[in-house]
């Protein structure tokens, strides 16, 4: 999608502090982080949301959350433990719509983070 900032992010027309990156995917640092770590993984390729995945879209998925795993090792939080979050559609407070994924960690998390 052409005005998507994450599809801009993956093209690398807008800078990013990138962590690591997989076939299907990639991860940053968010610019307003919520904890210590805070990176967020998405898919090279638009998908607007969660809710507009389909069965084609399971090694993409599959791929992203190995993703998370690899940030929370790089990231030294996978021992001590660290949220996945993903938020679908206005109400459900997504922000982007391009699918993302949420890496939170270093400090003991609350509800709501």
């Amino acid at each position: 999608m052409e005005d998507c900032i994450f599809c801009k992010i993956v093209r690398g027309e807008i800078p990013s502090t990138r962590v690591a990156e997989s076939q299907w995917a990639i991860a940053f640092e968010d610019i307003a982080p919520k904890a210590p770590v805070h990176t967020l993984v998405i898919p090279k390729e638009h998908i607007a949301a969660l809710h507009e995945a389909t069965d084609a879209d399971r090694e993409m998925l599959a791929d992203c959350l190995l993703l998370c795993n690899e940030v929370a090792r790089i990231k030294g939080v996978d021992e001590s433990g660290y949220r996945v979050v993903t938020s679908d559609g206005p109400d459900g407070g997504q922000e982007v719509a391009h699918l993302h994924f949420h890496v939170l960690g270093g400090r003991k998390l609350q509800f709501g983070v």
